[in-house]
């Protein structure tokens, strides 16, 4: 059973935004870290962002501080990260991940993390 629901992936040049949406259930969304993974081919999946959404604090890997922001919608139960002045690097696969009822660091870690959604794929082209 599917507990996280992306949407918003897409392709696009480098330069330009798009905005990922991670919809889920009261219960897993609220007063938990939420975050956004991405995985490129070959590669580990890593944490990019992460808000706790009992309070708004929030974390940013270095590599989208100052173009990626993740925000949420308490009525909608949903996380959002928009994505801006994207680059050719960013384009992964992109995950919704909760951490249900864990104590966890902001920095978001896979491990750490207990629901995930099917991913939704972001390509950006030179």
């Amino acid at each position: 059973q599917v507990q996280l629901v992306e949407s918003g992936g897409g392709s696009v040049q480098a330069g330009r935004s798009l905005r990922l949406s991670c919809a889920t259930s009261r219960s897993i969304f609220t007063k938990n870290w939420m975050a956004w993974f991405r995985q490129a081919p070959g590669k580990e999946r890593e944490g990019v962002a992460a808000i706790y959404t009992g309070g708004g604090s929030t974390y940013y890997a270095d590599s989208v501080k100052g173009r990626f922001t993740i925000s949420q919608d308490s009525a909608k139960n949903a996380v959002y990260l928009q994505m801006s002045d994207l680059k050719p690097e960013d384009t992964a696969m992109y995950y919704c991940g909760a951490a249900f009822d864990r104590a966890v660091c902001s920095s978001p870690r896979v491990y750490e993390y207990n629901y995930w959604g099917q991913g939704t794929q972001v390509t950006v082209s030179s």
